[in-house]
C-alpha cells in the first residue's frame, strides 16, 4: 500500500477501522477539538481516513472546512492540509485556534466552493505553497440541504432552493476536487439523509448516484456512521422513540461515508 504509513509487521496494533459499520460512543473532545459549531465533524472520522489513505507529509484538501476538525487532525498526523469555507466568521474562528501552529503546514481561506474559478484558483494558490500541483484525499463534508442554515449567505450550500440545485452546484464541488486529486487517490464524501414531506429523502444515494454517473472512479466503500450517544436522539424521557412509535418513521442516527478511489 504505497498511500499510506501502515506498518504490515505490526498490521494489529493499528487503529484502523476496516468494517463498513463505524459505531462510536461520543465524540472525540480532546486537543482542539470543541462540539459548538452546527452539524459538527467528528474527529475520528477524518482521522480514519486520513490514516488509511495517505502519508506523513500528504496533503488533504477539505472544501467545506467548518470548524477545523479535519485540519486539527491533519496537524497531529502531520500531514499538510488545503481548506476552503464560504463563512467568514468560521475562518476567523479557525485562524485564532491555529495561532501558535507551523503555518507552513495549511492554507486555509474564504471561497466559495461551488465556484469552480475561485475554487482553482485558490487550490492553485494553496498547493503552490507546498511546491506541488496535485493533493492527496479530498474529504467532502458538505452543509446538508435545507436541514441546518450555516448561515444567510444565498451562495451557501445548505440555502439551495432545491435539491436539484444542491445536487448541481455539489457537482461543481466534487469537479474540483477530482481535477486537483493525483490519479489513483482518494476522495470521501460524508454525508447523511434528510425527512422531507413524510418521506425520507436519500441524499447519500442521490450523492452516489451522481458522482457515479460523472466521474471515473472506483466506488471502494459504503460506511455508515453512528454515535450511541448522538444527544440530539436521547434524553431522559425518551421522547424521539415515543414520537417514532406513535407514528410510523425511524430515528434518524447514521451518516454514510462514501469513498471512492480517482481512475
Amino acid at each position: 500500500m504505497k498511500f499510506n504509513d501502515i506498518d504490515f509487521n505490526k498490521w494489529k496494533e493499528e487503529d484502523i477501522n476496516v468494517d463498513s459499520l463505524w459505531i462510536y460512543n461520543e465524540r472525540e473532545k480532546s486537543g482542539k477539538h470543541k462540539n459548538h459549531y452546527h452539524g459538527n465533524f467528528i474527529p475520528q472520522i477524518p482521522k480514519q481516513l486520513i490514516k488509511r489513505f495517505t502519508k506523513k507529509g500528504d496533503i488533504v484538501f477539505e472544501p467545506f472546512m467548518g470548524s477545523g476538525t479535519t485540519l486539527f487532525e491533519c496537524e497531529n498526523l502531520e500531514r499538510k492540509y488545503i481548506g476552503f469555507d464560504i463563512n467568514s466568521e468560521i475562518i476567523e474562528y479557525v485562524n485564532k485556534n491555529m495561532e501558535d501552529s507551523d503555518s507552513s503546514k495549511y492554507f486555509i481561506t474564504e471561497n466559495d466552493s461551488t465556484n469552480g474559478n475561485q475554487s482553482a484558483e485558490n487550490l492553485n494558490f494553496g498547493l503552490g505553497k507546498f511546491g506541488k500541483q496535485k493533493f492527496q484525499l479530498a474529504i467532502l463534508h458538505p452543509p446538508y440541504w435545507d436541514i441546518i442554515k450555516f448561515s444567510n449567505n444565498e451562495k451557501d450550500l445548505s440555502n439551495a432552493k432545491t435539491l436539484e440545485e444542491f445536487l448541481s452546484l455539489m457537482k461543481t464541488s466534487i469537479q474540483i476536487s477530482y481535477d486537483f486529486l493525483e490519479k489513483e487517490r482518494y476522495f470521501a464524501i460524508v454525508i447523511g439523509d434528510a425527512y422531507k414531506n413524510k418521506e425520507i429523502l436519500p441524499l447519500s444515494f442521490y450523492m452516489l448516484h451522481l458522482v457515479k454517473k460523472n466521474f471515473d472512479v472506483l466506488l471502494k466503500g459504503i460506511i455508515i456512521k453512528n454515535i450511541e450517544g448522538n444527544r440530539g436522539k436521547i434524553g431522559a424521557n425518551n421522547i424521539w422513540k415515543y414520537r417514532a412509535m406513535k407514528s410510523d418513521y425511524y430515528i434518524f442516527k447514521h451518516e454514510y461515508i462514501l469513498v471512492f478511489k480517482k481512475q
